[in-house]
């Protein structure tokens, strides 16, 4: 299958290459570009996408309210800093930073506990998503198609 004709984005555009990663697809457009061949609009199209779901842990409540604490903390010493722009001395400045730090991270981790909770044991697992392609197809513009092909032959030759 080809993703050459698929849309307008890849209109007028032609694959010259099938690459099982996209390291392997950037290398070769990285070859062309080395080469001085006209880059722009080339473009690296990944086909057959997954979503890929890795599990890294289980959600805990203790992890729950780890998480919402390190959450709220960021949060709490963005607003400590805001609010200490205004403050009239550093002193101040460092309570107000402190205050917010502190409040973010009790905040954090009273809704980190509660949304937990909530969820009345669904979803007990933290993961991370990710889309990943069977290939990557590199696709140039149709009137550089030629000179594609002879400078990666090149490339894997």
């Amino acid at each position: 299958m080809s993703v050459a004709g698929s849309g307008p984005v890849t209109a007028n555009r032609v694959p010259i290459a099938s690459y099982r990663t996209y390291e392997e697809a950037q290398r070769a457009v990285d070859h062309l570009s080395d080469q001085q061949f006209p880059v722009k609009g080339t473009l690296i199209v990944g086909a057959g996408l997954h979503l890929v779901e890795q599990v890294v842990a289980r959600m805990t409540y203790l992890r729950a309210i780890g998480m919402g604490a390190g959450g709220g903390a960021w949060f709490g010493l963005l607003i400590g800093l805001f609010l200490g722009i205004f403050a009239p001395t550093v002193g101040s400045m460092a309570g107000l930073v402190l205050w917010g730090l502190v409040w973010g991270i009790v905040a954090g981790a009273i809704y980190g506990l509660i949304s937990h909770a909530v969820q009345g044991g669904r979803r007990d697992f933290v993961s991370r998503s990710s889309l990943v392609a069977d290939k990557y197809e590199v696709l140039v513009e149709s009137e550089h198609a030629a000179r594609a092909h002879e400078l990666l032959g090149k490339l894997s030759g």
